[in-house]
């Protein structure tokens, strides 16, 4: 497996961490002899192609593909919106964000995972023992506006009764607040993993985690141009399949998901067992009740101001693409 990691001297106590990863495209094309398609297949924190590549599930595909990792939600959906990548993965928000953004998008399966896979992370010697105690503080969200992380704050802000103005929220990308966290500089983080968990292992303290605030539904979108493409189209079909094999076999072989998540990443496997335990692993075609979550959602991120405007979520959503039975 090829290495996802990258350094800076400012990162170097975080790379031995092993969770400052790579926003690079990681992997050159593969796929059958001489395919006629190829897809640019956008990627988080290596959270897919691990899973890929521990199931197998693309070996044999019948189309060409390359991985484009990113740290975050924000720089993958700016390489979806110039065309750099045919298809992406996030969570509920960035999905809305990215359209905002006018990003060319369609929501085409659905990703789920657990809450607890995000939350509000202090120091460990911190004062703040309650969420109510942000009060006056300053909180760091990772990735930028419109992530999982800011509505999950926004979320526990409201459950505490805090106002959004007596807290001031700077938004930092994963990697760079993670040095900071780890070198003491910031004392409240809302994160996400793979981020989330290493910040705990190293000492963090949770002030309060996405349950019952969060959705815990990730989503896979796809350009709107390369949907207009029938080879494409075709090869996105076919890709998500393969993720539906490859989650049923993650959630069948825990310990195996792990053990790659580990090796591809270089987190240790303490880590990695966590992440990889919460992670949106199953995948299914987006049904009526997802569309309605995800709309709950954009709804509530227009009312405070999270998005600028309501999203309809409907209008961005393909029902019809991927017929797995759920």
């Amino acid at each position: 497996m090829t290495d996802l990691l990258f350094s800076k001297a400012s990162r170097r106590r975080w790379l031995q961490q092993g969770a400052a990863l790579s926003i690079a495209a990681t992997a050159s094309l593969r796929g059958g002899a001489q395919p006629q398609t190829s897809l640019v297949l956008g990627d988080q924190a290596g959270g897919l192609r691990s899973l890929f590549e521990a199931s197998k599930a693309l070996e044999g595909a019948p189309f060409a593909y390359r991985w484009a990792n990113f740290q975050g939600a924000a720089p993958l959906f700016e390489a979806q919106r110039s065309a750099a990548v045919d298809t992406a993965m996030a969570g509920d928000l960035p999905v809305l964000a990215a359209a905002v953004g006018r990003t060319p998008l369609k929501i085409v399966a659905t990703r789920v995972g657990k809450a607890d896979s995000l939350g509000i992370v202090v120091q460990p010697d911190s004062k703040l023992r309650s969420v109510a105690e942000l009060r006056g503080q300053t909180v760091v969200v990772s990735s930028a506006r419109g992530s999982i992380s800011q509505y999950q704050l926004y979320g526990a802000l409201e459950e505490a009764g805090v106002r959004r103005d007596e807290v001031t929220v700077k938004f930092v990308l994963p990697t760079d607040a993670a040095a900071a966290f780890a070198s003491r500089q910031i004392d409240a983080w809302a994160i996400f993993d793979p981020y989330y968990t290493i910040a705990l292992q190293q000492g963090g303290r949770i002030l309060r985690d996405g349950r019952g605030i969060n959705t815990a539904l990730g989503f896979i979108t796809a350009s709107e141009p390369s949907l207009a493409d029938p080879a494409k189209r075709a090869a996105i079909v076919q890709f998500l399949d393969r993720l539906g094999r490859a989650g049923d076999w993650a959630l069948a072989n825990p310990e195996a998901y792990a053990q790659a998540y580990s090796q591809l990443t270089r987190l240790p496997i303490e880590s990695a067992r966590l992440i990889t335990a919460r992670a949106s692993v199953a995948a299914r075609p987006v049904s009526e009740a997802d569309i309605v979550a995800l709309q709950a959602v954009a709804d509530r991120s227009a009312r405070d101001g999270i998005l600028p405007v309501r999203v309809d979520v409907r209008a961005i959503s393909d029902t019809q693409l991927w017929k797995r039975a759920a």
